[in-house]
């Protein structure tokens, strides 16, 4: 039996237990954030162009999905912010390693504030 209290008028869960599952979701949806943008970028070579699109589709509908998900016991707020920061420095470390993108001291300043910003709302919560 999963003990749970729920915000009044919210439909917003607190639960004791099962919260996990929401974060992994969150986290999961986050991941696949990272997809789309790749696949546009791929999508940009005549070569890879239709698997560029399949992959930014893919990865819209299954990252959307998981937010949903993680969403039934996550808050608005918090639950956009977690999946636009692991989406927007997964996003950035993969155009690093991946595509060459600059890089300097203030870019990689500014991901650590995103990833510091994402920590502290999943200690908070």
């Amino acid at each position: 039996m999963m003990l749970t209290k729920r915000s009044p008028g919210t439909g917003v869960d607190h639960g004791t237990t099962g919260g996990r599952v929401s974060w992994a979701y969150l986290i999961a949806a986050g991941i696949f954030e990272i997809g789309w943008p790749l696949g546009l970028k791929l999508a940009q070579g005549s070569n890879h162009r239709f698997k560029g699109i399949a992959l930014a589709i893919v990865a819209m509908g299954i990252s959307g999905t998981l937010l949903w998900l993680a969403q039934r016991e996550i808050p608005l707020g918090t639950a956009y912010a977690v999946w636009t920061g692991i989406g927007a420095a997964g996003t950035f470390f993969a155009g690093v390693w991946f595509f060459g993108d600059a890089t300097n001291l203030g870019r990689y300043l500014g991901v650590l504030l995103i990833i510091g910003g994402v920590v502290v709302l999943k200690l908070s919560h």
